[in-house]
């Protein structure tokens, strides 16, 4: 499974609420006329954004199967009945930057995520040893996700938990979350 996570922050003058319900709109078209391939969906709000200029905005999470349903994604999240709602929020938006990142451990997405920690894997830790002791610190009651291909901005590693929780790993960035549109699926 992989997951496109989009950072975005809206555009000078747009009001959260309404910003907020142009996101909830676009992901119920998406959810309505889901493509291929695709999973749940989330959206939540930073505090900060750090490649975004430290603004404050939104991290959207759009589960997939594999790399051949992210390209399909990305043609129908702009085509039918989503192109309206997709580009209400857009057009709402200032600026955006994205990654793609891969499932490690936990379930896919907390139910409603609180606390986002990306880190780093140790200096010459081996990854299937990392990633075990990631799923175990995780206790199943939290998702891991790798960058892909070293696409996107971010840390290496992302945990997604429902409140924040201690790693045995420093981690590069945390911070709280406040879920928009809650994981569907």
């Amino acid at each position: 499974m992989l997951a496109y996570v989009f950072w975005h922050v809206p555009a000078p003058g747009t009001q959260a609420p309404d910003y907020e319900a142009r996101l909830d709109s676009f992901h119920d078209s998406l959810r309505a006329g889901a493509p291929a391939g695709l999973g749940p969906t989330a959206t939540v709000a930073l505090h900060e954004v750090p490649w975004l200029g430290g603004a404050p905005g939104y991290e959207d999470w759009y589960l997939v199967q594999d790399f051949a349903a992210l390209g399909t994604l990305n043609g129908a999240a702009v085509s039918g009945a989503r192109r309206a709602p997709h580009d209400a929020a857009a057009a709402a938006a200032r600026a955006g930057v994205a990654g793609v990142m891969g499932h490690v451990a936990g379930p896919l997405l907390p139910a409603a995520p609180g606390w986002a920690a990306w880190l780093t894997k140790p200096a010459g830790a081996a990854y299937e040893s990392f990633h075990a002791e990631l799923a175990a610190a995780l206790d199943g009651a939290a998702s891991a996700w790798q960058r892909q291909m070293t696409l996107g901005p971010a840390s290496e590693y992302c945990v997604l938990a429902d409140a924040e929780r201690q790693l045995p790993w420093p981690a590069d960035r945390a911070w709280p979350l406040r879920t928009v549109v809650a994981p569907n699926g």
